[in-house]
């Protein structure tokens, strides 16, 4: 493996790790870092360098599997507290939070790849989730009843569903529009965090693993060693990223990070155009 290679991805997969969970989005850093300056396509080719970012991606869904490990042991009746008692975390809830984003992501996936994917609509991304934070900060905190992700209603998962379809546009961020929505509907940021990451495996580890069956041609002798650094990396650097967020978030809030995206978007339009 070429030594300037081996840093382009593992920096690609460092950028993964720490932004995809994260409400700055991962896919608006990827297209960023990527096109401007560590260009994986010329190495990697076309179709190889978007199979190795989808990857890398497994290596943050890894980090939050094994985060919460416990937790899916009990959604999967194999953990201490699985059959305690009506009120906890249910997969229901999991599915009902799901169901919106992946039914229009199934509906829009093409237009989706085709159309979005560029500097210039991660740019409108970064400022629309930047607006959406901050206007959940200043109204859904006044009214933050549910202090544990096992206090969720039906209600609520459907609501933050539909809201997390403001994700399937590039730079708007998944954990942000999440985040912000399970707070305007009466969580805390930490509860609201947690259902986010629980509820972004099943759906990221789908639409992986069908984008990967989908290019099992690309797994070459010469691009699998370059997506086992990348993952890693991810993998790695997510980890971290998880557990530092989920011990900040009810401090900080959202605004800290709507801020930075925002001052983001314009040093990129700087320097972009």
């Amino acid at each position: 493996m070429d030594v300037i290679q081996v840093i382009k991805v593992m920096l690609l997969g460092m950028f993964e790790g720490l932004t995809e969970f994260a409400p700055v989005s991962s896919t608006g850093h990827m297209i960023i870092v990527d096109e401007m300056w560590l260009h994986s396509r010329e190495f990697l080719g076309y179709y190889t360098a978007n199979t190795f970012k989808i990857v890398i991606q497994l290596g943050s869904i890894l980090a939050v599997v094994i985060t919460f490990r416990h937790r899916f042991m009990d959604l999967l009746g194999a953990g201490p507290r699985a059959q305690e008692n009506s009120s906890r975390l249910k997969i229901s809830h999991i599915l009902t939070g799901l169901l919106p984003a992946a039914l229009l992501g199934f509906l829009f996936e093409d237009y989706i790849d085709e159309h979005l994917f560029t500097v210039e609509t991660v740019l409108i991304g970064l400022l629309l989730g930047s607006f959406f934070m901050i206007f959940a900060d200043l109204y859904g905190t006044r009214n933050l009843s549910l202090k544990s992700v096992d206090q969720i209603t039906y209600h609520q998962a459907l609501l933050i569903g539909l809201m997390q379809c403001f994700s399937l546009w590039p730079g708007f961020s998944r954990s942000g529009s999440t985040i912000s929505a399970g707070v305007l509907v009466g969580m805390n940021h930490r509860s609201a965090a947690d259902f986010t990451f629980i509820m972004a495996v099943p759906i990221m580890l789908g639409a992986s693993c069908l984008s990967i069956i989908d290019n099992l041609a690309y797994f070459t002798a010469e691009a699998v060693p370059l997506f086992a650094v990348g993952f890693v990396s991810a993998f790695i650097f997510a980890l971290i990223t998880i557990r530092f967020f989920l011990k900040l978030i009810n401090r900080v809030k959202l605004l800290p990070f709507a801020l930075y995206r925002i001052v983001l978007a314009g040093i990129i339009a700087f320097m972009y155009y």
